[in-house]
């Protein structure tokens, strides 16, 4: 027998993920580690990272939009297209909640989570003498 040499041991270690599991979650394997000579054999963690869903939750909405409202199609992950009326004034970096349309509550598979809807204002490029003229009148800037 050759005791000094180490030697590697295959061994498959399930992860069964949870729905809602955070990023920063850790799963531990107690004694699963690396293990030397003498020494108790260290624990094998695993922790949760977050990988951005293609369906992105970012809605461009125009500066009219964002200052009139409007209606924003949404694509749920199952497929479904929502109709969200938005009728606040929408600032840059506002989200939206629609209650119960997201992925379900790892501990209460019955109920869902509130999707949250970030909102990116778009602003023109460039505005016509004109526009700006009657944006003044129309928000009050009054003559500068």
């Amino acid at each position: 027998m050759d005791f000094g040499k180490p030697k590697s041991i295959e061994e498959i270690l399930e992860i069964d993920i949870k729905p809602r599991w955070k990023k920063g979650t850790k799963i531990t394997f107690p004694e699963k580690g690396s293990q030397e000579p003498g020494l108790y054999p260290a624990a094998l963690i695993f922790v949760i990272d977050e990988k951005p869903h293609p369906l992105s939750r970012g809605m461009g909405m125009t500066l009219l939009e964002a200052l009139t409202g409007a209606f924003v199609n949404l694509t749920t992950l199952d497929g479904r297209v929502l109709m969200i009326p938005v009728r606040d004034i929408i600032k840059p970096g506002h989200e939206e909640v629609v209650a119960n349309e997201i992925m379900p509550i790892s501990n209460d598979p019955v109920k869902k989570g509130n999707l949250r809807i970030k909102f990116d204002v778009v602003f023109p490029a460039k505005l016509s003498a004109e526009q700006k003229d009657g944006l003044r009148r129309v928000l009050g800037g009054g003559d500068t």
